[in-house]
């Protein structure tokens, strides 16, 4: 009895110590490695920027490790799932480009998340301009030219894509609608082999990321008509823009980082902070710059949560207008 008295008295003097005590210090946020998602494969506009990114979030965190997770598959849809469905706490984010979060929510019946309810936006990373291409045999020299052949009577020019429903596909069908004309679509399963049948003359026409065509377009294995964005890119200063031409048309891919909702205000503060301070440093300005990467300018959250939301209902039209669609 005296025992467990003396052990009773014990128990109750290290509960009151504790209490006095108030709860455990927190561990600062980052305490262990950050998982940055990119739901596109290794090698690509996504990726590189990814690790960039991650490499200088990491500096700006007192050095902390920051990984790129390639989970790549339907679209950017499994590596997407995968940030919305994981733990809110800050150590698994997305880095993913508009082509995934804005336009597979309309080309999908079910993507298997919510791009406005499942995330928080971290920070808007920058746009990666798309290039109208034409093989340098093609008849128009310039943009004007081009769409002066594609509305004459009986045109009937091939575009190749990177398969229904991809970003360059869909820029296609925003011309057409938007220009007057009927360019006719030939899907590839990727860009790469789409580009190929370009450079070969199999096919005349292409829509292609900047990084993706520069190197054949300082080659001159491929003719730079235009670009998607909406204004020209520092790369290729002399050529126009698409709206210059069409006006209103903008194709911008955009990158950005979002974190699942759900995630402690303070951590996304801490990488909203963050994030803007990466993007302010100089060596990754110049870094991202020779990928062709437009940086964006300094952007809030509810400015980023505005662009997504205005690109949903963009690519939903044009998506239903186009007829594609992915099972």
């Amino acid at each position: 009895m005296r025992f467990r008295a003396f052990a009773l008295l014990a128990f109750a003097a290290a509960a009151a110590a504790l209490v006095q005590a108030g709860p455990a210090r927190a561990e600062a946020y980052p305490s262990r490695p950050v998982t940055l998602v990119v739901p596109q494969a290794v090698g690509g506009t996504n990726d590189i920027v990814g690790r960039f990114v991650g490499q200088k979030l990491g500096e700006v965190m007192n050095n902390a490790s920051v990984v790129v997770d390639n989970r790549p598959g339907a679209g950017g849809n499994i590596g997407t799932q995968l940030v919305a469905k994981g733990p809110k706490d800050g150590y698994t984010l997305l880095m993913t480009i508009s082509s995934s979060q804005a336009i597979n929510p309309a080309l999908y019946k079910n993507p298997g998340f919510d791009p406005v309810k499942d995330f928080k936006p971290v920070g808007l990373i920058g746009a990666v301009p798309n290039v109208l291409l034409v093989n340098p045999t093609f008849p128009a020299k310039n943009f004007a030219e081009f769409l002066k052949l594609a509305r004459q009577k009986g045109a009937n020019y091939q575009y190749a894509s990177a398969g229904n429903g991809t970003l360059n596909h869909l820029l296609g069908e925003m011309l057409n609608s938007m220009a007057g004309i009927s360019l006719q679509h030939v899907p590839y399963k990727g860009v790469a082999p789409a580009l190929n049948d370009v450079l070969g003359g199999q096919l005349p026409i292409v829509f292609a990321s900047l990084p993706s065509a520069l190197s054949h377009i300082k080659a001159g294995k491929l003719r730079a008509l235009a670009v998607s964005g909406d204004k020209r890119s520092a790369v290729l200063p002399d050529v126009p823009t698409i709206a210059e031409e069409v006006p209103g048309y903008n194709g911008t891919l955009w990158i950005g980082l979002f974190a699942p909702a759900g995630v402690p205000a303070d951590v996304l503060a801490t990488l909203q902070d963050a994030t803007r301070k990466a993007l302010a440093s100089k060596d990754l300005r110049d870094k991202l710059d020779q990928q062709g990467v437009e940086i964006a300018a300094p952007t809030t959250p509810d400015q980023f949560s505005k662009l997504l939301q205005d690109d949903l209902a963009k690519w939903a039209r044009i998506v239903k207008a186009s007829g594609a669609a992915v099972d």
